[in-house]
């Protein structure tokens, strides 16, 4: 049972190239750099200032209760001081529909946007944002619906509200999945809603004109999208970089580099296929298992309603876990990988550390390389990412090792996808990921998720029949806690604020909205510095 389908890597690139005019006539002739913005709120030189960040934050109401909004009213309370929001992806559940974006992005965060007090008159493809609000794809912002509920829900009305509204009885309404008509359609929603999208401005034949309005910043790399907050929000591409206060910021679209690599052809490969196709196997009994119980619950009852809530999250937990498998069985030979992003990152921070003016590197991105939760370590995608970034710094590192002066190649990096708050640090893995921060800010809406049993060392394997080495280890993990009516789920943001000086730091300020026995509590967890 598969609700939902993830697009091939050629077309997510492909589709977002084109949405952009990527490269066109028009813009090469204008110098234009495609992956760059300028934040025009006349305070981007002082180095002391503070940015929040949310992510995996896109879901609807709880049955009665909003984690989104309850994170998004606390946030607000500390946005007198923050310059920014950073979203680490997953800007709407379950797939990245057109259709979700009232509920469950302009509603809970119409404070943000213009024109929010009358939050439901506004478009999804029409929002401007009064704080600059800089988000990165997700993958369930590139999901889209599969074909047969797709088919299905255009066929039958019932379907629909099997899905939806729904009878008292219905598994659809227990589980409250956000499935309407369509998909993403293939990050169309996305593009419309966050990117700017100048196909549609060649279509009215006013190209020329929008870039010469608002691609008028000048920089090193040529002329570039100016971002201003309360008039021209739009970002310039799904990647894209900044620079505020000597910090320079990457943000990347994962998606399209986190494909695994193909399974050896060899017997330990087709042991190891097999093993994959007996999971997937358990994975859909124990699916189908879970609707059934669904059915034998009342969502009334305040105890049996929470174990809805569980089955949900557990629902969509192994269907994660059900695609990374399906990604490993047909990998082979012909996998794309994004190549044209990671030397673009490559490059741009080997530019960056030869710029005197630039006191730290922050990258953010959805999948995150180094986590505890649950079910991501093993994931063969977290494992791809971790692999090519770890090139890609190793790259870097060699190019400017007389540069950093044992400093590392990056300073902080911010991830999603994994529900929950987590903050790790690497050891001297020996690459260019040594010895940096990650924070995971990926519990700000949708269902929590628990640490995994192992605990909070991540130890891996640099050659076959190598030991385990230690690579990281979680200094600070928010999540799910507790079971039956003790179940707590503290949902969380993260204020960053950065110090003057060279190099630079952080002061981490996480905080958290926790659910528990019907009660909403808030607070702040003590701060530490990196």
């Amino acid at each position: 049972m598969r609700f939902v389908t993830d697009p091939e890597t050629t077309v997510k690139i492909q589709k977002m190239q084109e949405r952009i005019r990527w490269g066109s006539s028009e813009i090469q002739t204008r110098g234009i750099d495609q992956t760059r913005l300028v934040l025009a709120d006349g305070q981007s030189h002082t180095q002391e200032f503070s940015f929040s960040v949310i992510g995996d934050s896109g879901s609807g109401q709880h049955r009665g209760h909003n984690p989104q909004r309850r994170i998004a009213e606390q946030m607000f309370a500390q946005q007198a001081e923050c310059r920014f929001i950073l979203h680490t992806g997953d800007v709407v559940y379950l797939v990245g529909s057109s259709e979700f974006y009232p509920k469950n992005f302009i509603e809970p965060y119409r404070e943000l946007l213009v024109g929010g007090e009358q939050y439901k008159r506004l478009n999804y493809d029409q929002m401007v944002f009064k704080l600059p609000f800089l988000p990165v794809p997700g993958n369930h912002d590139y999901y889209d619906l599969s074909l047969l509920y797709g088919a299905i829900a255009q066929m039958t009305y019932p379907f629909r509200r099997l899905m939806r509204l729904a009878t008292p009885r219905s598994v659809g309404a227990r589980l409250q999945l956000d499935l309407g008509w369509h998909g993403s359609q293939q990050g169309k929603a996305y593009t419309q809603a966050f990117i700017d999208p100048l196909w549609m401005v060649e279509m009215k034949g006013q190209l020329g004109q929008h870039l010469d309005q608002h691609y008028r910043a000048a920089t090193s790399t040529g002329r570039c999208l100016q971002y201003e907050p309360g008039h021209f929000t739009r970002l310039p591409n799904r990647y894209y970089t900044f620079c505020y206060g000597g910090v320079d910021f990457f943000a990347l679209d994962s998606n399209t580099f986190n494909e695994p690599a193909p399974l050896p052809t060899n017997s330990a490969g087709q042991e190891y296929r097999q093993l994959l196709e007996l999971r997937r196997q358990a994975i859909e009994t124990e699916m189908q298992e879970l609707l059934a119980q669904v059915e034998l619950l009342d969502p009334s009852k305040p105890d049996e309603e929470m174990q809805i809530d569980d089955m949900r999250a557990k629902l969509q937990q192994l269907e994660e876990v059900q695609i990374d498998i399906d990604k490993q069985l047909t990998a082979d030979r012909s996998i794309v990988i994004d190549t044209e992003q990671l030397d673009w990152l490559r490059d741009r921070l080997i530019q960056s550390w030869h710029n005197p003016d630039v006191r730290g590197r922050v990258l953010f991105f959805h999948h995150p390389p180094y986590v505890t939760e649950a079910t991501k370590w093993h994931q063969a995608q977290t494992l791809a990412v971790r692999l090519r970034l770890r090139q890609v710094l190793d790259d870097v590192k060699e190019a400017v090792e007389h540069l950093a002066n044992d400093q590392p190649i990056v300073n902080l990096v911010l991830n999603g996808h994994a529900h929950c708050f987590e903050y790790l640090r690497t050891v001297d893995t020996g690459h260019g990921d040594a010895n940096v921060n990650w924070i995971v800010c990926g519990g700000s809406g949708y269902s929590l998720r628990r640490q995994r049993i192992e605990g909070d060392v991540l130890t891996e394997q640099f050659r076959m029949w190598g030991d385990n080495t230690l690579v990281a280890k979680s200094h600070l993990f928010v999540g799910r806690e507790g079971h039956g009516s003790a179940k707590r789920r503290p949902y969380s943001f993260v204020k960053i604020d950065v110090q003057a000086g060279n190099p630079v730091r952080f002061v981490i300020r996480p905080f958290v909205s926790e659910w528990f026995r019907g009660v909403w509590s808030d607070r702040a967890l003590s701060p530490f510095g990196i």
